[in-house]
């Protein structure tokens, strides 16, 4: 078959002993990796600046992205429990729709995982910078801090002698340091966590989520008694649709939407952990769903508290939007507490997102699209310590070394395709072979896929422009890196 069209067997049979995961997770444990994944810095911080750019019909917004996410989830437990293996929606992809558009989710993946993974890593040193100073030891801005677009561009220039174009951004963009320390430092205790094993990071995961969920638990409880009506009027004061605005940025229901998204998305997460999933077909649905649901209630609980206690135009521009409400209205201590939460149990993000990559590489690789050797299971840990070391490496660089502003607006791009495809999968799939065993068929799949596919096309147009480009030019590349080595060395191009 030529390589557009070749497509990976759903039963592909045992591997080797060394390209073989262990299975050890539970579905609890699955639970709490998708629930780590998805409640992050996304509700911790996002929701002021959703909350400024839709208003209080910002509740909308979360509903919208719930939907649309409970869809696309469903679609992924009947994908995921058919073909229980690991790669996530790259993996989907390769056995519904061929190996071109495999690569092309894979290479979108990486936006969705290790640049989420790094952001979430800078968002964790902001915190840890902030908690140092308060207590009397503040870090060098030397290093505590990355480097600045500004400083980057002048580096690059000096080193190619080209002149680059650049506009400078905000006040904040501006102070910047040499390298981030706290972040890589972060991202690589996650990486001695992740090659020990997926049970030991899993249990240390499940004590950081019942933190996250006790602290957002405690914010609901302290902010309703101060919770006033007038708060959410006017309800819609920027619209429904993704407005541009002339300062560059999307006002409206759908552009809090399509920021909102990357609070949401980690469920997928669980998917990745098929292949080491002790009953695969029950566990990971309860996985996928479950962690859905339980964030969807959470976060619309969450900003509906935060509204109440506050107009919205008070608590967006903060960068700790709890925090900052529940100090306002008196509780100081309780603020300390949930800063605190931050510092201590987001990291179960950078867990989940680190382990997701480094099993969507680490099939990659088994399938022969990245080089083989990678992908060898450690004997002693039963994990991919190769992957796992350089998927570490390369969130270290990223986090450590580069302002992720704007680049970090593309992992809800990468996402959103992942998602696309994977509903496009389960389709394909039920006129393909509609007689192969389901152990969860999602319900009424002519709707609720359809609605998935489409939810996430409305999400990507609500992007920016400036984020929808540069998203097809890492596509681009991807390209590129596919047919100058993964064409070749695929395994189905060899067989």
């Amino acid at each position: 078959m030529a390589f557009w069209s070749r497509t990976k067997p759903i039963d592909a049979g045992e591997h080797a002993a060394h390209h073989q995961l262990k299975r050890s997770l539970d579905w609890p444990h699955l639970v709490a990796l998708g629930v780590g994944a998805i409640v992050g810095t996304g509700i911790y911080a996002l929701v002021g600046i959703a909350a400024g750019t839709a208003g209080p019909a910002v509740l909308l917004s979360f509903a919208i992205v719930g939907v649309v996410c409970a869809c696309v989830a469903l679609s992924y437990a009947e994908m995921a429990t058919m073909i229980p293996a690991s790669g996530s929606a790259y993996t989907y992809t390769y056995s519904a729709l061929g190996e071109l558009l495999a690569w092309i989710i894979g290479w979108a993946l990486i936006l969705e995982y290790s640049v989420a993974a790094s952001a979430v890593a800078v968002g964790w040193s902001g915190y840890m910078t902030g908690f140092l100073e308060s207590i009397g030891t503040p870090l060098p801005a030397e290093i505590s801090a990355g480097p600045t677009d500004a400083e980057i561009v002048r580096l690059l220039q000096q080193t190619f002698g080209v002149e680059i174009g650049y506009v400078a951004g905000d006040a904040a963009q501006q102070a910047g340091g040499l390298v981030n320390l706290p972040a890589i430092v972060i991202i690589l205790i996650v990486t001695g966590l992740l090659v020990l094993g997926a049970r030991e990071s899993a249990n240390v995961n499940n004590v950081l989520v019942v933190i996250k969920l006790i602290a957002l638990a405690a914010f609901i409880v302290l902010a309703l008694p101060h919770f006033n009506s007038a708060h959410f009027e006017p309800f819609m004061p920027f619209g429904f649709g993704s407005t541009p605005t002339s300062a560059g940025v999307n006002v409206g229901v759908m552009a809090a939407a399509a920021i909102i998204f990357f609070a949401f998305y980690g469920f997928d997460a669980v998917s990745t952990a098929a292949e080491e999933t002790k009953n695969p077909g029950r566990d990971l649905v309860i996985g996928i769903v479950g962690s859905m649901l339980v964030c969807t209630v959470l976060y619309v609980a969450v900003a509906a508290a935060a509204l109440g206690a506050m107009a919205f135009t008070q608590f967006a521009p903060s960068r700790e939007p709890l925090a900052f409400i529940l100090q306002q209205v008196g509780q100081s201590g309780a603020a300390g507490v949930i800063r605190a939460a931050v510092i201590v149990a987001v990291p179960s993000v950078i867990v989940a997102l680190m382990y997701g990559q480094s099993r969507i590489f680490f099939v990659m690789a088994r399938d022969g699209l990245l080089p083989q050797g990678m992908g060898r299971v450690h004997a002693k840990f039963g994990t991919p310590v190769a992957m796992t070391i350089l998927v570490g490496m390369v969130c270290s660089v990223i986090a450590g070394f580069l302002p992720l502003r704007d680049i970090a607006l593309l992992a809800n791009a990468g996402t959103l395709a992942a998602f696309a495809a994977v509903s496009v999968s389960v389709l394909v799939m039920r006129v393909r072979e509609p007689g192969r065993a389901r152990p969860f068929k999602t319900p009424i799949v002519w709707v609720i896929a359809p609605i998935a596919i489409l939810g996430c096309l409305y999400l990507f147009t609500s992007l920016t422009q400036r984020t929808i480009i540069w998203f097809f030019v890492w596509m681009g590349i991807g390209l590129v890196v596919y047919f100058l080595y993964g064409v070749r060395k695929s395994r189905l191009a060899k067989a």
